[in-house]
């Protein structure tokens, strides 16, 4: 259910409007019988555009709308009528949503406010009608100018989760968990790897009616950047995320190799994921006494923050809430 509810790639073919042809068309009535030419102008073929619309979360209500073809434009006429213009056609999608060309692989528009709206594929241009290129010495033109063709192509729309701390982690670190003991949200948590198959948001709840958005995205493996696991799909999620929170179960066989494979993963992925603010969680920690915590510590990167929590007892929780807020409000200099 999870994979058919939450979609974050697709494929649509789009045509925008063509435009109008501009007409050639003289003055002709019972007081004038030789009129001067009033030809009206063609009117622009339709826009396709997209538009911003932060009570969405996916990309599943457009799984069926594989081909966008937009009006076209009304053709000009006498009397110097200029022709209709063709009614866009309006695509609204998550915030997070990049656009991007199939063809060239070029990034085409980027949503990112509610409202924002981008022109994905504009419309031809309407035709000049004849009236336009009247002169002194041409003052009966016999042409008028054809409208501009559509532009078409295949367009990926792809959705890169917005949130403010993204949880990092090998599957059944704790993620799940975590997520479900510190927001409202109610992910899927069970024993096995890969029970994330698509990112889940929360709202942290933080002091004075302040919160933040935390993602519980589908945990790495060895390899992901290379397309392994779920590869591709989970690393472009946490390319928005302002913080990185690495989350280690302390029952891990080596605490720094698991740091060391996950950062090593985002560094193939994308270098600039670097550049983010880090901090690292050890989950399960309330099967640790505090001489097996100084053990841990002594492995742990010097230079990033980390503190022990138990989802399940609590344990770090509101800590963990006054490191991330602090971290969000007062990043680190790079």
């Amino acid at each position: 259910m999870e994979k058919s509810n939450f979609v974050d790639q697709i494929k649509i073919f789009c045509r925008s409007g063509h435009g109008g042809a501009g007409s050639k068309h003289f003055m002709r009535n019972k007081l004038t019988a030789m009129g001067g030419p009033d030809g009206g102008d063609g009117g622009r073929g339709a826009h396709i555009i997209l538009k911003g619309n932060s009570q969405l979360w996916t990309l599943l209500h457009l799984r069926y709308y594989k081909n966008v073809l937009a009006e076209n434009g009304g053709n000009g006429s006498g009397n110097n009528s200029t022709g209709r213009n063709g009614k866009d056609i309006i695509i609204e999608v998550p915030l997070g949503t990049i656009a991007r060309d199939e063809e060239t692989g070029e990034k085409e528009a980027e949503i990112l406010e509610n409202g924002q709206e981008v022109i994905l594929v504009k419309g031809g241009r309407g035709g000049l009608g004849n009236s336009n290129f009247k002169t002194a010495t041409n003052q009966a033109p016999q042409y008028a100018q054809p409208g501009e063709p559509g532009l078409e192509g295949i367009k990926v729309l792809e959705l890169k989760v917005l949130a403010d701390v993204g949880l990092v982690g090998f599957p059944n670190a704790g993620k799940s968990t975590l997520l479900s003991s510190i927001t409202a949200a109610k992910p899927k948590i069970a024993d096995y790897a890969f029970t994330t198959l698509v990112p889940q948001l929360g709202m942290v709840e933080y002091r004075d009616g302040k919160s933040f958005c935390i993602a519980d995205l589908p945990g790495i493996i060895e390899g992901a950047a290379e397309g392994k696991g779920l590869g591709h799909r989970f690393l472009r999620h946490i390319e928005r995320n302002s913080i990185l929170l690495f989350l280690i179960p302390a029952d891990s066989k080596d605490h720094k190799e698991e740091f060391d494979i996950l950062h090593n993963e985002l560094e193939q992925y994308n270098p600039e994921m670097l550049q983010k603010d880090f901090v690292i969680a050890i989950s399960k920690s309330d099967m640790l006494d505090d001489e097996l915590k100084a053990a841990i510590e002594k492995e742990l990167p010097k230079k990033i923050p980390h503190i022990f929590i138990s989802s399940v007892t609590g344990q770090g929780l509101s800590q963990l809430k006054d490191m991330l807020w602090n971290t969000l409000n007062n990043p680190a200099k790079v």
